[in-house]
């Protein structure tokens, strides 16, 4: 049972480690995380409920996820390919084109959801 808990705790670790390598390296990444945190932040503002909860919740790690394999990709393809490559390169573009979808995709789904409750709330504010 020992052995288990510590062979966790190093899986955690190494996934925050990678979590750590994304956020300092990863430009993006901190778009990501602003856009999360003012999602959230409305979120909690407008009330959801919890379906609607569920569905941003969704929408937030499906982007992450994008945008943590985008670098695990770009730096599997660096360590093959070092040198210039088409196919590294279309590997590249086809990673990010992948958070791409997602982040457009999760900004339809905020926009779908908190579109109309802010834009009521915001109208109640100003009457």
């Amino acid at each position: 049972m020992i052995h288990f808990l510590k062979t966790r705790a190093k899986s955690f670790r190494y996934a925050f480690v990678g979590w750590w390598f994304v956020i300092r390296t990863q430009r993006n990444a901190w778009i990501h995380a602003i856009v999360s945190i003012a999602v959230i932040a409305v979120s909690i503002w407008l009330r959801l409920n919890t379906q609607d909860w569920a569905i941003i919740i969704i929408a937030i790690a499906m982007v992450w996820t994008a945008e943590f394999i985008n670098t695990a990709l770009e730096a599997v393809v660096d360590l093959a390919s070092p040198e210039q490559h088409d196919l590294a390169k279309v590997g590249k573009d086809v990673g990010a084109s992948a958070v791409l979808i997602a982040a457009g995709s999760a900004a339809i789904i905020g926009f779908l959801i908190l579109g109309p409750l802010l834009w009521e709330r915001l109208s109640n504010l100003f009457r």
